[in-house]
């Protein structure tokens, strides 16, 4: 068996769209305030830790929410775009209420958990779930085994971090997951050859508030 890599999947610091409910996809949206005062918060938290990589997807909000880990640490940011969220396709900085009614068949079969449909697209073609699931998997485990027996930091997104938590938990794609992942939250997995094990979820008590990390969340 290959040693394990501990892996830090991070979500971002909040945007504007986060704020307002607004889907992002590879929409490039920078942190408002709050979100860099997390990426401020959270790289605090980080600092004592020993960290022998940290990796961003290359969008701005995951990008400047690395670089404020990075001053911390010797290393650079590796922004890697296999990382981005999902592509929403025309679905993108739009809200729930205005997909359903703008695009009132693709909301029912996204909400019906369809995994191989594809939104309109947009600015950019959209991702199936089941495609954009493979590639979220193939990233982590890529990460994996580039650093084996090390402790590596992934800044990324709510649906890479989804991804994660779905095939720890053997969840199917056509399967909602009513999943929390807080902004900067620090969600820790053990991956190895072709595996990735869930360690620790949701770990956000350096956000206001100081809700105490869940060892193990359950599907709701």
């Amino acid at each position: 068996m290959t040693v394990a890599t501990e892996v830090l999947l991070i979500r971002h610091g909040k945007t504007e769209w986060n704020q307002h409910k607004r889907l992002q996809g590879h929409s490039d949206v920078p942190l408002n305030a709050e979100g860099i005062a997390q990426a401020i918060s959270l790289a605090e938290t980080l600092r004592r830790e020993t960290l022998h990589a940290i990796l961003s997807s290359d969008l701005q909000r995951a990008r400047d929410t690395a670089e404020a880990i990075a001053r911390w640490h010797t290393l650079p940011v590796q922004a890697d775009p296999a990382l981005r969220e999902r592509c929403y396709g025309a679905f993108e900085g739009m809200d729930r209420e205005a997909i359903k009614h703008q695009y009132p068949e693709s909301h029912a079969a996204w909400y019906a958990g369809d995994p191989d449909h594809v939104f309109p697209p947009g600015a950019r073609p959209a991702e199936s779930m089941r495609t954009f699931y493979h590639r979220a998997i193939s990233a982590i485990l890529r990460v994996g085994e580039k650093y084996p027996g090390q402790k590596v930091v992934v800044v990324t997104h709510f649906g890479i971090i989804e991804s994660a938590y779905r095939i720890t938990q053997y969840l199917p794609l056509d399967v909602r997951c009513r999943l929390p992942v807080s902004n900067t939250s620090i969600n820790r997995f053990l991956v190895y050859d072709d595996n990735i094990e869930l360690l620790r979820w949701g770990d956000d008590a350096h956000l206001a508030g100081k809700v105490p990390p869940v060892d193990y969340p359950r599907h709701a």
